[in-house]
């Protein structure tokens, strides 16, 4: 007997297993090919790093999102202005206010007042009213170069005040208020200190003086003041030659305004030494030597600088009249015009015309001595009686009375005796003695004393090596007013 078919239900068994064998060996396959991890019991090691992997996946998902929308953000393509309105300025600021505003011109060459006005933006209405205050006119029609003049121009344009030195130690302000102008007059405060300055010669005296920091004026002190009887710079230096300067210096606001007043100096050149100090005698300041005689001659050889001497002292034939007579002076031939002066410290005898001399200037130099100036185109200043100092200017080179051209016919007479300028011996100028000589040495001893310590400082090893360049040292000297000293 047959068993029933049990068909639908048998295909739905069949099914399952299939299905179960199916995931089986998927599960085997997949066994296979994942890691030991996956397929083996977790360590605490396994535990570790996957934490460490879901922190790190955390963060990752956190900052991206950031910069993603950092970079979406659109670049601005223009940009705005907004005006802010701002508060009104004060009136206080506006023109009242001193001292904010000011503005400095400086003179230069071929400027005129007016220019500088004009470069402040100052009218010229404004100026003039400036000019009519009384004692103003002088001073700024005559301003040189360089110098300083400041105007003070609030924003409104309008001159408040204007400043300006009157001389050397004072300085004006002028306030404008109104239709009325107040002046302030400040003193200008300078100091003076006493310096040492030495140097060697390589290659010129003014090369050297100024590397040593002295100025021109003091320079030309030591050339044409001090030396000049003593020392021919055309042709005695050598290089070698030293020198040593004591001198005051002057300051005001921090700009040194004066050098050329030189206390003491000296000169080496030619194996000698030459010393110069200066010392006020009589009321007038003088240099001496070192042993209280004075530096300046009694006369001065040639009473024209840069003159050809055209003819000499002695027996000639006269250039006019043809005859041999004895000529009693030397004549200097030059233009007409050249300045003539005194040949030394005189009283004036005679000054006018005197026959064959024409124009003419006789100086008695007392102890005997007179010198006589001829042939003039014009006479000086100087009138008879009067004192003339030497050097001034007595007269001009000229051609009047009997001459055949322009030039100086210069006489030397001692004692009424006619004597060849050439050379004569010209009188010593007399020394310092009693008082005034202890005076002199009281006053010169501490700067002979700075000298020759400043010299063996610098050239104390001279005989090995020579100085590298010329220097300069400040003497210990506490800043003192200008003009306290002789």
């Amino acid at each position: 007997m047959s068993q029933p078919d049990h068909g639908p239900a048998r295909k739905q068994r069949f099914k399952e297993r299939l299905s179960v064998l199916h995931d089986t060996a998927l599960h085997r396959k997949l066994k296979h090919h994942l890691p030991a991890a996956f397929n083996e019991r977790w360590t605490r090691r396994h535990w570790i790093h996957a934490s460490l992997f879901a922190t790190i996946g955390a963060l990752a998902a956190t900052i991206v999102p950031g910069f993603s929308n950092a970079i979406d953000l659109p670049v601005p393509t223009s940009h705005s202005t907004l005006a802010l309105p701002l508060p009104p300025l004060s009136l206080a600021r506006r023109g009242e206010t001193p001292g904010d505003s000011w503005q400095i011109q400086r003179v230069e060459r071929g400027q005129t007042l007016s220019d500088l006005f004009a470069a402040a933006g100052v009218p010229a209405s404004t100026m003039q009213r400036v000019l009519d205050h009384p004692g103003t006119r002088e001073v700024l029609t005559r301003l040189k170069p360089g110098t300083e003049i400041a105007f003070d121009l609030p924003v409104n344009g309008t001159l408040r005040s204007i400043r300006f030195d009157r001389d050397a130690n004072h300085r004006v302000e002028l306030s404008l208020q109104g239709d009325q102008i107040r002046e302030k007059v400040m003193q200008r405060a300078s100091t003076t200190r006493t310096v040492v300055a030495s140097g060697e010669i390589t290659s010129s005296l003014y090369t050297a003086a100024r590397r040593a920091g002295l100025s021109p004026s003091a320079i030309a002190t030591m050339t044409d003041e001090i030396f000049k009887y003593d020392i021919d710079f055309s042709k005695d230096l050598q290089p070698g030659d030293r020198f040593s300067v004591v001198l005051d210096e002057t300051w005001r606001e921090g700009e040194r305004i004066d050098t050329g007043k030189i206390l003491a100096a000296t000169f080496q050149t030619g194996g000698k030494t030459h010393t110069g100090f200066r010392f006020e005698r009589n009321g007038k300041s003088e240099y001496f030597d070192i042993s209280g005689r004075p530096l300046k001659k009694s006369f001065i050889r040639s009473p024209i600088q840069f003159a050809r001497l055209s003819s000499n002292f002695g027996s000639r034939r006269h250039p006019i009249l043809g005859t041999m007579r004895m000529h009693k002076g030397v004549d200097y031939a030059a233009r007409t015009g050249t300045p003539i002066m005194a040949a030394g410290d005189a009283r004036v005898q005679f000054a006018g015309t005197q026959r064959g001399y024409g124009n003419v200037v006789i100086l008695d130099h007392g102890r005997g001595h007179t010198t006589l100036y001829g042939h003039m185109s014009r006479l000086g200043p100087y009138r008879t009686g009067q004192r003339v100092a030497q050097g001034q200017v007595i007269g001009y080179v000229g051609s009047t009375g009997m001459s055949t051209g322009p030039h100086l016919h210069y006489e030397f007479r001692v004692n009424g005796v006619h004597r060849n300028p050439l050379s004569v011996t010209m009188p010593p100028p007399e020394p310092l003695k009693g008082a005034e000589l202890v005076a002199f040495r009281a006053q010169t001893a501490p700067a002979m004393a700075r000298i020759q310590g400043m010299e063996e400082l610098i050239y104390a090893d001279a005989g090995n090596r020579k100085p590298a360049a010329t220097r300069t040292a400040s003497a210990a000297a506490t800043p003192a007013p200008a003009g306290k000293r002789g």
